[in-house]
């Protein structure tokens, strides 16, 4: 499974981003797929995370009610909408796909249940 992201950029405090994500593979659909950043100095952290039924959606408190995360199981791609940007969100952006079994409820903010990542994303909040 490659993970292609992309959307990063520099954009004003207040501003909105959005990151795709990108899935090689014929079976996206039955991946769990997450977001997290890494800041400078700080260990990666989660972000959101969309179950592969669709049923459940998860985010960190930091960005709850700010981003959305959204998948499209047609064209293997998953979306972080970034809305209200902060300087504390800047940071590298990654996607991860876990493609095995269904990871238990209290593991899908660790990186350590994603077993693919694609390269990471820039984005600079910034006024």
């Amino acid at each position: 499974v490659q993970l292609q992201a992309s959307g990063g950029g520099l954009v004003q405090p207040g501003g909105s981003l959005r990151l795709s994500c990108a899935a090689s593979g014929r079976t996206f659909s039955s991946y769990d797929m997450g977001w997290f950043r890494q800041a400078p100095g700080n260990e990666r952290e989660f972000v959101a995370a969309f179950r592969r039924s669709g049923s459940s959606i998860y985010y960190a408190d930091s960005v709850k009610g700010r981003f959305t995360i959204s998948r499209d199981n047609a064209k293997n791609t998953v979306y972080l909408q970034m809305n209200s940007l902060k300087p504390e969100d800047t940071a590298a952006y990654y996607c991860a796909a876990h493609t095995g079994g269904r990871i238990i409820t209290s593991a899908v903010g660790s990186p350590g249940a994603y077993n693919y990542w694609g390269q990471g994303t820039l984005v600079t909040v910034s006024s």
